[in-house]
C-alpha cells in the first residue's frame, strides 16, 4: 500500500486495486462513514449524487389492461368447462 496522506490525526493508504484505507492515530482502521468523512475532506473521492425520482407509469392503463385480461382468462375457462 502507498501512503497517500499522513496527518497527526490519520494516514492514509492507497491500495493496489485503487481504493483507500484510512488508519488512525491509534493504529487501527478507520471504517464506515467516519472513513467517508475523512476521504471527503481530502477530496479523494466523491459524495454520491442522488437520483432522481423516476415517474410512475400511468396507474390507470395497467388497471384497465389487468381487468381486460382477467375476463378473457374466465371466459376461456368457462368454455373449456361446457
Amino acid at each position: 500500500m502507498k501512503i497517500v496522506k499522513r496527518s497527526a490525526e490519520y494516514t492514509i493508504y492507497q491500495k493496489r486495486n485503487q481504493r483507500y484505507g484510512v488508519k488512525g492515530a491509534d493504529k487501527k482502521w478507520v471504517n464506515g462513514d467516519d472513513k467517508v468523512k475523512v476521504l471527503l475532506a481530502e477530496g479523494l473521492v466523491k459524495a454520491p449524487t442522488p437520483k432522481a425520482p423516476e415517474p410512475e407509469p400511468a396507474p390507470e392503463a395497467d388497471a384497465g389492461e389487468a381487468d381486460a385480461a382477467a375476463d378473457d382468462a374466465a371466459g376461456d375457462e368457462k368454455a373449456s368447462a361446457e
